[in-house]
């Protein structure tokens, strides 16, 4: 079980080329109790921000000038260890949708934002990722119990 205190302290990513969704985004979700929130308006950050703060989500604009968010997923896919990566992803291209989930994404938000569902989508998927690394963490402390002993015998 994870708990709303929990889901409300975990590590979320903001990536857009336009401020204003940036703004909007942190409002809405600083606004419903979020407290851990970080932006950029540079793709090409993403990794390095993954890399040290590793993200419980990461909320991803698809269309950006440059570096697009396809892209970006390709590079979270090389860093990301227990191969659960966990990207909401922003688009207001209904044909890029199922596109961006082919790619990895875990869910998509559609533009203009409507607060309820960007609300719950980033909620629920908070919850899967903490319990999935709840289960990644419980699966290397029982991998290390059940190591046998390297040191011989006395």
């Amino acid at each position: 079980m994870v708990s709303r205190s929990d889901i409300l302290n975990a590590n979320v990513l903001i990536v857009d080329d336009q401020d204003v969704n940036i703004r909007l985004l942190e409002h809405m979700l600083s606004g419903a109790g979020y407290v851990s929130i970080t932006s950029t308006t540079n793709p090409f950050d993403v990794c390095e921000l993954y890399r040290i703060h590793r993200y419980d989500l990461v909320l991803l604009d698809l269309q950006m000038p440059r570096m697009d968010g396809f892209q970006v997923m390709e590079g979270l896919k090389k860093i990301e260890s227990d191969n659960y990566l966990p990207v909401l992803v922003i688009t207001a291209q209904p044909t890029l949708e199922l596109r961006a989930l082919q790619a990895g994404a875990k869910d998509f938000i559609s533009k203009p934002f409507k607060v309820a569902e960007t609300l719950a989508r980033v909620h629920n998927l908070l919850e899967v990722r903490l319990l999935h690394k709840k289960v990644h963490n419980h699966a290397k402390i029982q991998e290390s119990r059940v190591r046998p002993s390297i040191l011989p015998p006395v």
